[in-house]
């Protein structure tokens, strides 16, 4: 014996009334083909999307390229979708205009971050200001784009801890990118040397650890200034050029490593701050040393 799960009437089945809303009458039939078309939609965005990755990436597009444009056509595709799953719902055009007039006055009074992270979002995926895998400082933060989403942008620091921060607020504040138009950096190491110390001499060393230095780049070339007259110092910085700027601690870190190894090499001091104290009368029963 066995037991057929499917109604005898499945027309009448599918035509089955489930709640009138605005007017319309939804049925099992539109809700499942509603399903439908939102399932495929979303199984359509992925395929697509890889594909449009995958002709850029054979073109030579960039890595940001890819991501940007593999991600407007998951949302088009998506929002195509579930407009045609509305329709397939069964409701009105005039509905739908009402249903936005209502939403738009809930973003005017209480969804305007939202809205305008939104906005934002859209605007970083067609303009590219920032893009995937970029090297920037945005409110204080040093890290690598991880993704771009409607409402937030992912940052992962140097620390690999990921930083949420709102699309509007790469779109308004002030952003540092790192990776455009090139990945160099110049960086500065400061030091001291104590007076007397020939400046010629430590011009000549520093320049010898900056080019000793693999990954210090030749060109543009390394410079060395006298910058200041310090109290107890002259002030020398070292000013360099390297290739990927998230490697600026690192190879800083080598380069104090090497100068100081070099300056002790060559007997040169790096002193500490000194003051002399002259003191003009002293308590009774105090003698001085």
């Amino acid at each position: 014996m066995s037991v057929d799960l499917v109604p005898t009437d499945l027309k009448g089945f599918l035509e089955r009334k489930l709640l009138t809303i605005a007017g319309s009458t939804i049925t099992v039939g539109s809700l499942m083909l509603a399903a439908a078309i939102l399932v495929g939609a979303f199984l359509l965005a992925n395929v697509l999307a890889f594909s449009a990755r995958r002709v850029l990436r054979s073109r030579g597009a960039t890595q940001g390229a890819q991501f940007a444009l593999a991600k407007i056509v998951r949302y088009a595709v998506f929002v195509l979708g579930f407009v045609l799953a509305i329709n397939a719902l069964g409701f009105q055009l005039g509905a739908l205009m009402a249903a936005s007039a209502v939403l738009a006055v809930g973003i005017g009074f209480g969804l305007q971050n939202i809205a305008q992270n939104f906005i934002s979002g859209v605007i970083l995926l067609v303009e590219q200001p920032v893009r995937h895998g970029d090297f920037i400082k945005a409110g204080g933060v040093l890290g690598t784009v991880d993704d771009i989403g409607l409402r937030a942008t992912h940052i992962i620091t140097r620390d690999q801890v990921t930083i949420i921060v709102p699309n509007s607020a790469l779109i308004t504040a002030e952003v540092i990118n790192h990776s455009r138009p090139t990945t160099n950096l110049r960086i500065r190491i400061g030091m001291g040397v104590a007076y007397g110390t020939d400046p010629g001499k430590v011009r000549d060393l520093l320049m010898q650890v900056a080019k000793d230095e693999p990954e210090v780049m030749q060109t543009p070339p390394p410079d060395v200034r006298l910058e200041d007259f310090g109290d107890s110092a002259l002030s020398f910085a070292l000013y360099c050029w390297i290739e990927q700027a998230k490697d600026d601690l690192r190879i800083g870190s080598q380069l104090r490593f090497a100068i100081d190894k070099a300056f002790r090499a060559a007997g040169i001091e790096m002193p500490f701050p000194q003051r002399d104290i002259h003191v003009r009368s002293m308590p009774e029963g105090w003698k001085a040393s």
